[in-house]
């Protein structure tokens, strides 16, 4: 083989089964999608950004103007009912989001041409766009869950300016709600294909990063409440462990 055709090759694409290469070694195909790898790698990105809001809060929490949202009765996030119904609605979503992912999964393995079979998948795709849009009705249901406790605490006088850990309160979940907005144009973009009727292998590798996506968004998410309503004592034990 020579060297100007070995520099015209193009790995990165698929080759046909069976394919072989010049000097017969079979044809390098890549295995999984790109769509996954990159969405893995987004969600690296993400984690490390969270990772350096935490050590910054963890940080800032030793200075004396800090102020913990919780720990003492008279504190806003001591009663945390409305962010446990926040995360009761995230969780839904997510759950959603998996069994419509199993439901395509489990299409493209009971595929047929007769009346019956036709009818029946008609039917599993019926059932999971119901999934689906309960996945999107219940991430609205947080985003605006998110957005009643900031009223709250608004109203209560725990403005952005007015203490360190109001700030981080505010920024955290304004980036996390964010993050998931994001998501749900992905959802969108899964809707236009049901409306325009995609192959079933597209819906079901949309379906499956969405899912993947819904269930980090959830585990983030729960991680963060942990750690905006946790007790002063809570943040001095971690922050002396860190060494701040």
């Amino acid at each position: 083989m020579s060297i100007f055709s070995k520099l015209a090759e193009k790995p990165w694409l698929p080759a046909e089964d069976g394919a072989l290469a010049a000097d017969g070694v079979p044809a390098y195909a890549p295995s999984g999608f790109p769509a996954k790898t990159a969405l893995k790698f987004f969600i690296a990105v993400v984690s490390v950004l969270f990772f350096l809001f935490t050590i910054t809060y963890l940080s800032r929490s030793q200075y004396p103007d800090f102020q913990a949202l919780a720990g003492e009765p008279w504190l806003p996030l001591t009663n945390s009912l409305q962010l446990w119904l926040n995360s009761g609605f995230l969780l839904l979503a997510s759950i959603f989001l998996q069994l419509s992912a199993k439901d395509s999964n489990r299409q493209a393995t009971t595929g047929g041409e007769s009346p019956q079979a036709m009818e029946v998948e008609t039917l599993q795709i019926n059932g999971l766009l119901i999934y689906l849009v309960l996945a999107v009705i219940f991430s609205i249901a947080f985003v605006f869950g998110q957005y009643i406790v900031w009223q709250q605490l608004g109203s209560q006088g725990f403005l952005i300016y007015s203490n360190p850990a109001n700030s981080y309160f505010y920024v955290l979940t304004a980036v996390h709600g964010i993050h998931l907005l994001g998501g749900l144009l992905a959802l969108v973009r899964v809707l236009v294909h049901f409306y325009r009727k995609s192959e079933l292998a597209v819906l079901r590798r949309s379906l499956g990063l969405c899912a993947f996506y819904w269930h980090y968004l959830f585990l983030l998410w729960m991680f963060l409440f942990a750690l905006l309503t946790a007790s002063p004592d809570t943040y001095n034990t971690i922050a002396a462990f860190c060494g701040f």
